[in-house]
Parts: C-alpha cells; structure tokens; sequence
C-alpha cells in the first residue's frame, strides 16, 4: 500500500524558523512551497521594492498559485512541507482540508519561540537583503504577536523542539 503523503504545515511568528526548518526537511525528501520566496521573486523586497501597506494584495494571488502546486504535489503523492506563517486558525483549518481533499495527512508542526528570541533573531535577519528577510521592528512583531492564534485544541501539532531527527521521527510515526 502506497503511504499517504504527508502536508507538513509550519505554523510561527516571523523570526521562528520555518524556512531552516523546511530547508532541512527538503533534505529528507519533503517538497518545499515558500510564500515569501515567491512573493519576493515577482516583487522583490518587503517595503524596498514595493510599500508595506502591499504586501496582501501582492500575496493573496500567490498564495492561490502555492495552493494549487500543494495540492498537485500531494495528489502526486509527494509529501509537502508549507513554508508560510499559518497564523490564524481558519488559514491552518483551509490549508487542512486542501490537504485532505488532495489524499494527503496533514500535520501541523509549532515552533514556540520567546519574544526575547524572536528580536534577537530577527535583529539579525533585519541585516540581511534575500527573500526571508523581512524587516521588523519590535512594534511590529508585537503587532503580528496579537493577531497570532498558537495551535491548540484538536488540532493535530507536532511541537519543534529544535530537533530536526527527532521532527523527521515524529512526522514518520504520524504517518
């Protein structure tokens, strides 16, 4: 019997590491689909290249396109890991049910991270000028902090410890 394809959705605040995290699990034969990378390559830079206050209108058609690709992927019976933020629980719920719908297991995987963490990091990847390196401020991340729903509930997640065997380990056992 042909396993089920596994829908790996990363769900964190800007600065958790999603993109390290899907990276790494390209390495164990997950297709990786970035919003951010694709919104970078069609528009460039996050408030360089084109106004902040953009950004959704830019993002909302490539979203769609990655949603189709997901879909497709899992159909093919590839397992996918989605590099988006998912913060908001209705987002994690359609993302879900494309999953389902698509034949493939979908899994949410948190990354936690302390807001003292997250500036540090992100004082860091403010420096940076690539795709994932989205300048924010310390009134922004308060900002996308209070608009941020963590999974709970009967949500399926698996917690990232910063372990990326011991997530490989749990997304196999989940399989």
């Amino acid at each position: 019997m042909t396993p089920v394809p596994l829908a790996v959705l990363l769900v964190g605040i800007t600065g958790s590491g999603k993109t390290t995290v899907a990276q790494a699990l390209v390495g164990h034969g997950y297709t990786r689909l970035s919003v951010d990378e694709e919104v970078h390559r069609l528009h460039g830079r996050y408030g360089v290249d084109y106004p902040e206050d953009t950004y959704f209108e830019r993002e909302r058609p490539v979203v769609e396109a990655i949603r189709q690709r997901f879909v497709k992927e899992l159909e093919a019976g590839n397992d996918v890991v989605l590099d988006h933020g998912l913060w908001r629980r209705e987002d994690r719920d359609a993302w879900r049910q494309a999953a389902r719908e698509a034949g493939g297991h979908p899994l949410v995987v948190y990354l936690p991270v302390s807001r003292g963490e997250l500036l540090r990091r992100l004082a860091e990847r403010n420096q940076r000028e690539d795709a994932n390196a989205l300048t924010v401020t310390p009134e922004a991340l308060d900002d996308f902090l209070a608009r941020f729903d963590p999974p709970a509930g009967e949500e399926e997640v698996v917690v990232y410890s910063g372990d990326v065997d011991a997530l490989v380990t749990a997304l196999s056992q989940a399989r």
